[in-house]
């Protein structure tokens, strides 16, 4: 009984850390740009993390904007070999807008996670933005 109770908790404590992040995984290794992940910006500032997972490697990061503006502070960029970009964007992007190509440094660009912290701009409409991560291989 007790192992089974254990166990029970152990399945709900994990579901709970995997819906608290976005997971996403690339199954493709082809040249050009991959969509890596998506999620929805609320009004307050906002931190949002996207797991990456399969076929991981990029050379650059881009970050496509819809539905709203918004304001995009930094990314952290975490790589497979426990090491970590800050990236400064500190950047406002109307609806339909991209940033820069960013690219990533070092060797091994095995994308880990990429953390956004960022905060929707409020406007009359009351939509919340959109933002979509591509990476190029």
């Amino acid at each position: 009984m007790k192992k089974t109770f254990l166990f029970l908790f152990a399945s709900l404590v994990a579901v709970s850390v995997v819906t608290a992040q976005k997971v996403e995984v690339i199954t493709s290794n082809k040249p050009g740009w991959h969509k890596i992940g998506e999620t929805n910006v609320m009004f307050k500032t906002d931190r949002d993390v996207l797991v990456v997972l399969g076929a991981d490697k990029f050379k650059a990061i881009q970050i496509k904007v819809t539905d709203a503006p918004i304001r995009v502070e930094d990314l952290e960029v975490y790589y497979e070999n426990d090491t970590k970009e800050d990236i400064q964007v500190r950047a406002v992007f109307k609806k339909g807008e991209k940033s820069r190509i960013i690219d990533l440094k070092g060797g091994d660009r095995n994308l880990k996670k990429v953390v956004f912290v960022y905060h929707s701009i409020p406007n009359w409409k009351g939509e919340r933005a959109h933002v979509e991560l591509y990476g190029l291989k």
